[in-house]
């Protein structure tokens, strides 16, 4: 069952309840860990790739770990994901957090002694990164009373975006002083932050042997084991229940696949074919990061009354991304457009995973997190495949047009889905409810 809301006269009354979330010691625990986390897997491939600038490592040896990595990443999220419902969600973000903390230190070992070392590493780093992504995002429900998961999505999402900001900056600052191997090592200490500093979430609501865990009642009383297999398709008929998830993450993907891998591929084309110069580049990428942290900062306070509309109005307009690349444009307007971009993937963001702590069973939220990680960056590589050798076949303003089509229509065809306008399958007809009410 999806976890109601406090009642009136308890939420009026909870202790906190005003104060700013990273107030919240046990809140400030998490988003430590989180921003530990995503500062050791955004420093990760950039330390590589100094790397190859010192010619401790060859460009296909970096293409290779990055390979790995990703495989890593894609194979651990759906098993973190049954493992955190059956089991402990802190104890998946602890051991996720001690491999990618091993982890990081063995590719420095490997550095310019073998390859398959650092390769086997760099999987096992990846495979932590993904098991921390749904563990983290039900943890968040479990120590973030409903009332207050908005604010907390946002200040999580605006660590990641400070984090992309500040750190190549920092990480060009420490390459002066230290070599590869050790910011390598310093990326398995931010790891251990990870794996240490959280607190314990409170109880998922399940008693033992029920739910989602790992053994489930037979026809003789008796409990009887559950295989990984059925357990994942118990989080896929939950994601099914809820036909605006379904929407909204075809509409995810399809934006990933498309805007980011013209973000990824065809903007630096551009800014190098049609400009002559880098500046659009790192213009556009920084312009894009500013624009993500004010979304966060708007959406932290702002409910809107129909949450899920204008969270997939948002989404949409990442089209204008793509779009600013067909045309011969003033620069300005590229970076503009990339604004733009980044203030509507927060307006998305923040309510999509609100609303998915919100309305996702309490004992299968791990497993639909991990659904929704794995779809939408699981496709994303295949778009980054796909677009160079589309461009090469159709040109780059074709290209594009469709991307940002396609970035414009997902989000619009997922509206019409019956629950996408509050993200709930509950009120398909009405504003949300008032607060402290239940929703019938």
């Amino acid at each position: 069952m999806p976890i109601p809301p406090v009642p009136a006269a308890a939420s009026e009354t909870a202790p906190g309840k005003h104060r700013p979330i990273l107030l919240d010691v046990a809140f400030l625990r998490l988003w430590s860990g989180a921003t530990a986390s995503g500062l050791a897997t955004w420093a990760l491939p950039f330390v590589l790739g100094l790397g190859v600038l010192d010619r401790t490592l060859t460009a296909a040896d970096l293409g290779l770990l990055l390979a790995v990595r990703t495989v890593g990443f894609l194979a651990a999220v759906p098993v973190a994901g049954v493992l955190a419902d059956r089991y402990s969600r802190r104890g998946v973000v602890l051991w996720a957090g001690l491999a990618s903390g091993i982890a990081a230190p063995l590719i420095a070992v490997g550095l310019g002694r073998s390859v398959p070392l650092m390769a086997v590493a760099a999987a096992v780093a990846g495979a932590g990164q993904g098991a921390c992504r749904p563990a983290f995002q039900a943890l968040t429900a479990e120590i973030v009373d409903a009332d207050r998961r908005q604010q907390a999505n946002a200040a999580m999402t605006l660590a990641v975006r400070v984090t992309t900001l500040v750190g190549p900056s920092l990480a060009a600052l420490l390459a002066v002083f230290f070599d590869v191997r050790a910011l390598l090592a310093g990326i398995g200490l931010l790891w251990l932050v990870a794996a240490f500093v959280p607190g314990r979430g409170a109880d998922k609501g399940t008693a033992p042997g029920t739910g989602a865990g790992s053994e489930r009642a037979s026809a003789a009383g008796r409990p009887r084991k559950v295989s990984f297999l059925a357990d994942f398709a118990d989080g896929v008929r939950e994601a099914r229940r809820h036909p605006w998830f379904l929407a909204g993450l075809g509409a995810l993907t399809a934006v990933i696949a498309t805007g980011y891998s013209a973000t990824g591929v065809a903007l630096p084309l551009v800014s190098r074919d049609e400009y002559g110069t880098e500046a659009v580049l790192a213009g556009a990428m920084t312009a894009y990061t500013a624009g993500a942290l004010a979304g966060a900062l708007l959406i932290a306070r702002r409910r809107p009354r129909a949450q899920g509309w204008t969270a997939l109005a948002g989404l949409a307009v990442y089209g204008f991304a793509p779009l600013s690349l067909v045309f011969a444009v003033h620069p300005a307007v590229v970076m503009t457009a990339y604004a733009v971009a980044g203030i509507g993937i927060e307006l998305f963001n923040v309510p999509w995973f609100t609303a998915t702590q919100r309305e996702v069973a309490a004992d299968k939220l791990a497993r639909v997190s991990s659904l929704d990680f794995l779809l939408s960056y699981g496709l994303a590589p295949l778009g980054l495949v796909l677009i160079a050798p589309a461009i090469d076949a159709f040109g780059s303003r074709p290209v594009l047009l469709v991307c940002a089509v396609t970035c414009f229509a997902a989000p619009a065809v997922a509206a019409l889905v019956p629950g996408t306008r509050h993200f709930s399958r509950r009120r398909t007809t009405t504003g949300p409810p008032r607060r402290g009410h239940p929703t019938p």
